[in-house]
């Protein structure tokens, strides 16, 4: 087996990320654990494999973030993430399920969920997720349909340190991977037939949403979400 690299590109950091791994299927946490323990600024501190379990060995182990499942026994997924938010210190909670529609997906994040992941996701997304929980944000998978955006903005709401969403419309992503790669905003207009001030409109929400402002700082956030394939040279700043 071959385990992806470190892709923590910071220097290495003086606390690592303590991550409990929560999910039934002994396999996916095995396999989890190879690529989580791989990264130099986390480590997996503990497994859980029911609901109750994953609260009392998130709470002994003073885990940062708890990797969850939302169909485990002992417990409805939802309860679980409850009873985790109420513990002190309480850790981030990054949903990583099965299920693939905007209605558990709400029900995670109202119930307390800083991050919602489908078992698709590549790996440097959920690496990407991991981070992001830890440091405050919330996390939604960014290939969703364009309809979750509106749907986790109605979730959040006004709700305390509920923070923005790091969530992009399949036109904001494809957007993304051009400037990315290096085109120029006239260039990404011409390529989507639209005006350069629609992308103008476009890039300033992609700075909003994902609090960057320079094309390497888009660049880099496209790479660690995996909109861009091979190894693209890396762009000059504007």
């Amino acid at each position: 087996m071959v385990l992806p690299r470190d892709l923590n590109t910071d220097p290495a950091p003086a606390t690592r990320i303590r991550v409990l791994i929560a999910d039934d299927h002994a396999v996916l946490r095995a396999g989890l654990k190879l690529l989580i323990g791989a990264q130099s600024d986390m480590v997996v501190v503990g497994e859980a494999a029911d609901g109750p379990e994953t609260v009392s060995r998130t709470r002994d182990l003073r885990a940062d973030v708890v990797l969850l499942d939302l169909t485990m026994p002992g417990a409805p997924g939802t309860v679980t993430i409850e009873r985790l938010v109420r513990l002190d210190p309480g850790p981030r909670i990054l949903v990583l399920t099965g299920h693939d529609d905007p209605a558990s997906m709400r029900a995670a994040l109202q119930a307390g969920a800083s991050g919602y992941l489908v078992k698709r996701a590549g790996d440097v997304e959920l690496l990407t997720a991991i981070r992001a929980v830890y440091h405050g944000r919330t996390f939604v998978d960014v290939t969703r349909p364009e309809g979750w955006g509106d749907e986790v903005r109605r979730v959040l709401g006004d709700s305390p340190g509920g923070g923005q969403p790091r969530l992009l419309s399949r036109r904001e992503a494809e957007v993304l991977r051009l400037l990315a790669q290096g085109h120029t905003n006239r260039e990404v207009a011409s390529h989507l037939a639209v005006s350069v001030k629609t992308i103008e409109t476009h890039r300033k929400r992609l700075s909003d949403k994902l609090g960057v402002k320079s094309r390497a700082e888009l660049f880099r956030y496209a790479v660690e979400v995996g909109l861009l394939e091979g190894d693209p040279a890396r762009p000059a700043d504007e």
